[in-house]
């Protein structure tokens, strides 16, 4: 017969260490407990074996006394059930002292070195579930990273967002500027892209009368790699209708506040050597003002073009005036927004889908929010009219690399559209801030990783 295919009734580890630490020291308790998880110690003492067991909430002794219980035949790595009685040892570890020990699985591998850990980086990505088995602080992030979403989704929930899901495979891709992964369907014949963004599904169902909506999902872009950057990486989308991107500015700061709380009870953190506070309100400075003071603002490619490579900056890959000041921002600034900002009113060849300001048609009704010197979403006062974004979008084909047109939704837009904010945030980069890791690979279960 093999082993037992079920373990019912069990308690956490956490709660019985509880008990068993209010022991006096060489005492037991007449309560029964039953725990399951797996051996990650072992020591003998006599016909006393010591077994240290751990599960997701913890770590406790167990006390296997071979008169009470039998022989141990466990190895380092099985995993097994106990039924036993909280105990205190002689010098005070809390401890369980067992009286039916269960083998449920073996251990058929060689085991890593239990006081190191799995520490090679390569390793940690490759192989998560021994990263996850051997050491604790990799358990407590990915818990973390659980926390933060719930937290977001209670928050969003609470405010009357109602949560949504939209296509992964679309037949147009559009929300950002980026290149997507392209596969194919045989049933319709037809190349079809993993979406690059959630934002124009999102925008049809505040058409469609939902109001507030939001989704948190898998995004996929085609491009570069780099800490902060991963092809597969999870974003946050939010629309709200008779809202602009002011109110978005105040809505996404106390969520962020509200969130640190929640998961960390504390709006401190420390990232990159920083310590960084995340409670409401941020600092706010204008995208011109943020270019303007570095003396980088110009509205001329060629006079940006020459400031930027007296500077040593390589633009042969920036092919107008949009990826120049792109990339002058991205090279300049943002590195120096290490305390939580809001970089607001960017330029319209920017932003093909935030209205104009009301006093400037130069500038939309945009903003960006950074920490640490990281991005961590976008916003904007959405375009409202089907003319006006059609043409927005004729106008970026005028870029390289401007947003394609999406007639689909252009005709979602005729039939009205209220006056609508929106949000995007990266959950990965939220969770990189809000841990101190500093590559988003580490806050990513099964990260993107070259084939072996």
């Amino acid at each position: 017969m093999g082993p037992p295919k079920r373990f019912p009734d069990r308690d956490e580890i956490v709660a019985v260490r509880e008990e068993a630490a209010a022991l006096p020291p060489d005492t037991e308790s007449a309560d029964k407990r039953r725990l399951a998880g797996r051996v990650m110690a072992r020591r003998g003492h006599g016909k006393l074996t010591f077994l240290d067991l751990v599960d997701r909430s913890g770590r406790i002794q167990l006390l296997c006394d071979e008169s009470r219980v039998g022989a141990v035949d466990v190895d380092l790595g099985d995993v097994v059930g106990v039924v036993g009685s909280p105990a205190s040892s002689r010098r005070g570890e809390p401890s369980l002292a067992v009286d039916e020990l269960i083998v449920l699985a073996k251990n058929r591998s060689p085991f890593p070195d239990t006081f190191h850990g799995v520490t090679d980086t390569e390793t940690r990505y490759r192989k998560r579930h021994l990263d996850l088995l051997m050491n604790e602080e990799a358990r407590e992030l990915f818990l973390l990273r659980t926390r933060t979403v719930s937290a977001i989704r209670r928050y969003l929930d609470d405010e009357g967002f109602v949560e949504v899901e939209t296509p992964i495979l679309q037949p147009r891709y559009g929300g950002a500027f980026a290149h997507p992964f392209i596969t194919r369907s045989n049933e319709l014949d037809a190349d079809l892209y993993l979406r690059i963004a959630t934002e124009l599904y999102l925008k049809r169902l505040i058409v469609g009368g939902l109001e507030r909506v939001y989704e948190i999902g898998k995004d996929f872009r085609n491009e570069s790699v780099s800490y902060k950057q991963a092809p597969e990486f999870t974003m946050l989308e939010w629309y709200e209708a008779y809202a602009d991107y002011r109110d978005t500015m105040a809505r996404v700061e106390e969520m962020i506040e509200w969130v640190a709380r929640s998961v960390l009870g504390t709006t401190r953190v420390m990232f990159k050597g920083h310590e960084l506070d995340l409670k409401a309100p941020w600092r706010r400075v204008r995208f011109v003002d943020a270019l303007e003071e570095l003396e980088l603002w110009t509205r001329d490619a060629g006079e940006l073009r020459a400031w930027l490579e007296e500077r040593g900056v390589d633009t042969s890959a920036d092919k107008d005036w949009p990826q120049l000041v792109d990339h002058a921002f991205g090279h300049f600034v943002e590195p120096g927004l290490v305390e939580p900002t809001i970089v607001h009113d960017y330029p319209t060849e920017l932003s093909p889908f935030a209205r104009l300001i009301d006093d400037d048609s130069t500038l939309t009704e945009r903003f960006e929010y950074f920490a640490g010197g990281m991005e961590l979403g976008n916003a904007y006062t959405e375009i409202n009219d089907a003319d006006e974004q059609q043409a927005r979008f004729e106008a970026q084909s005028e870029h390289v690399e401007g947003e394609r047109g999406d007639p689909d939704y252009v005709e979602a837009l005729s039939y009205g559209m209220p006056p609508t904010a929106g949000l995007g945030l990266g959950i990965d980069r939220l969770v990189m801030l809000l841990s101190g890791r500093e590559t988003i690979r580490d806050v990513i279960l099964f990260p993107t990783l070259r084939t072996q």
